[in-house]
């Protein structure tokens, strides 16, 4: 018998023990690991992903970004002013006539603001409307009487909604055009972040007394308006610049622009659509004899969707044409809004705000980078200020609209008028769509690799992002290409300019002709030293 061998670990040993009833357990394997190669990959993969929806972003955009959940958060008085005013015991005529107020407030506030951005800066243009917009609230409040709430409901329409288009304009002046569809399609997903949140939490303070809906709404702008102060220096110099160079001071530059025109009034009869799922869909519900709660069920579940859905759709989202994009939009919401009068109960209702809850996801990716692609330079505040309008204008005709049919005609009718109007916006918006793509992507226009880092017209200052324009930042990368070479000889001068006449652009033979002198020709004799003697 061997001393140096183990029996335990012979083969016959563990039979033996086996059959003797013993338990036989395995050592422990260890735990298997990624090997670093594997990890790496699936980390930088995680990381291409979050990078290809947040990333290449300036620093600017995402201060805006923030501010602006941060007021949406705190939007509580509008949504609830319905209620405040019934708690004042204010009579459903006037409180009619005090939302009308707030709606006509509405539509002066986003012009003023696009103009302001223009001539003295989007950054002033939001500190303002934010900074002013507390007083109105503190007037709301205060007022004492049906007529001077109407004042003040309209003061809070024009001030409240100043900052919003100037946003959007410092936005498009930051965010180059290689970026701006992820910029819009995150600023509309933030927006629906602060409202859901809003929504949770108006409803749990507004027991607790209206004023505090008013508090929170004056500090979120307050709190906004000092996240841009601090986090956005001013940059004067650039934005003289950009006033000096802008031709006219109103918006006869956007009425002037055709397409815009157009785009305008596209958007104006889809808006009109969608606001109906404000305001009708709510009447419908309360005709099918359903409790108010089924209608507070369809906007969580719209802002539930919106927030989980925009993420997910964005990326395959943004491989597609933006204009057939658009256009889909436009049908699906008028689908799921038409779709309101079959619906009776409660889940059927859920079926039609999920179709038009999946449209304005896809409407929420492409609308907003439109107009920041269609806005010459220097106009980028009042083509936002312009698009802002026509949502006004649309939440204030889409009641008005929506009644007088309702009363007249009956809803059969307006249901049937909101699938035809939709289907007319989304094949308007086809036809238009050559014309659009001719305008953002002109033919022969080449972006280089380079270049695909945003760029932008206007820079702040501080911020980290790029902000030449695209053609100032294609030259300075055909000049960083150059490189100092040896002179190139009498036939490769000949054949570049061939190599490079399509580009259109001097051959890097020609530029060093002009910059390294040929060397004159040199006599044998003075060349070598022997000859010399």
């Amino acid at each position: 018998m061997n001393a140096g061998v183990d029996l335990a670990s012979r083969p016959d040993a563990d039979v033996n023990r086996s059959r003797r009833g013993g338990a036989h357990r395995a050592p422990p394997q260890p735990r298997k690991r990624l090997p670093p190669a594997h990890r790496r990959e699936e980390s930088g993969t995680l990381r291409t992903a979050v990078g290809s929806r947040f990333g290449g972003l300036p620093r600017t955009f995402w201060i805006v970004f923030v501010g602006m959940i941060a007021n949406r958060i705190g939007t509580m008085v509008i949504p609830f002013m319905v209620f405040y005013l019934g708690s004042r015991g204010i009579s459903i005529t006037d409180t009619g006539a005090i939302i009308v107020a707030l709606g006509i407030g509405g539509m002066v506030g986003p012009p003023l603001g696009g103009l302001l951005a223009d001539r003295f800066g989007p950054r002033l243009a939001v500190i303002v409307g934010l900074v002013v917009t507390p007083f109105s609230f503190g007037a709301l409040l205060a007022a004492p009487t049906p007529f001077m709430l109407g004042v003040a409901a309209t003061l809070l329409g024009v001030t409240g909604s100043v900052y919003k288009p100037a946003a959007s304009a410092m936005v498009g002046e930051v965010v180059g055009p290689q970026s701006r569809l992820k910029a819009f399609s995150l600023l509309h997903w933030g927006f629906n972040i602060g409202t859901a949140v809003a929504a949770g939490a108006a409803g749990f303070l507004a027991e607790r007394g209206y004023w505090l809906l008013f508090l929170i709404d004056g500090i979120t702008c307050l709190v906004y308006a000092l996240i841009v102060l601090v986090g956005i220096p001013n940059d004067r110099r650039q934005r003289a610049a950009a006033v000096k160079t802008e031709s006219g001071v109103g918006y006869g530059v956007v009425f002037r622009d055709r397409l815009m025109v157009a785009y305008l009034v596209l958007s104006a009869l889809g808006i009109t659509v969608y606001t109906q799922t404000e305001f009708t869909v709510p009447l419908s519900i309360r005709l099918d004899g359903l409790p108010p709660s089924a209608f507070g069920m369809l906007a969580v579940l719209n802002a539930v969707l919106v927030v989980a859905l925009q993420p997910l759709l964005y990326g395959w989202l943004s491989r597609r044409d933006r204009v057939r994009v658009l256009a889909a939009s436009w049908l699906l919401i008028s689908v799921g809004v038409a779709s309101t009068g079959l619906a009776d109960q409660v889940w059927q209702y859920a079926v039609t705000a999920a179709i038009w809850s999946v449209g304005e996801v896809v409407n929420g990716v492409v609308a907003g980078s439109f107009v920041a692609d269609l806005a010459p330079p220097g106009a980028q505040g009042r083509y936002q200020g312009a698009f802002a309008w026509v949502w006004a204008v649309a939440r204030l005709a889409a009641p008005a609209s929506a009644t007088g049919v309702f009363a007249t005609v009956g809803p059969g009718a307006l249901w049937w008028g909101c699938a035809l109007v939709g289907l007319m916006t989304a094949l308007g918006t086809l036809l238009m769509g050559p014309a659009m793509r001719r305008r953002i992507h002109p033919p022969g226009n080449t972006i280089d690799a380079a270049s695909t880092t945003d760029t932008a017209n206007t820079s702040y200052a501080g911020d980290s992002a790029e902000t030449a324009t695209t053609d100032e930042a294609e030259k300075h990368d055909d000049r960083s290409r150059v490189r100092p070479v040896q002179p190139a000889s009498s036939s490769d001068r000949q054949s570049a300019p061939r190599r490079h006449a399509r580009r259109g652009a001097p051959s890097v033979a020609e530029q060093l002709d002009r910059l390294v002198p040929t060397p004159a020709p040199v006599h044998r004799k003075e060349r070598d030293p022997a000859i010399r003697q």
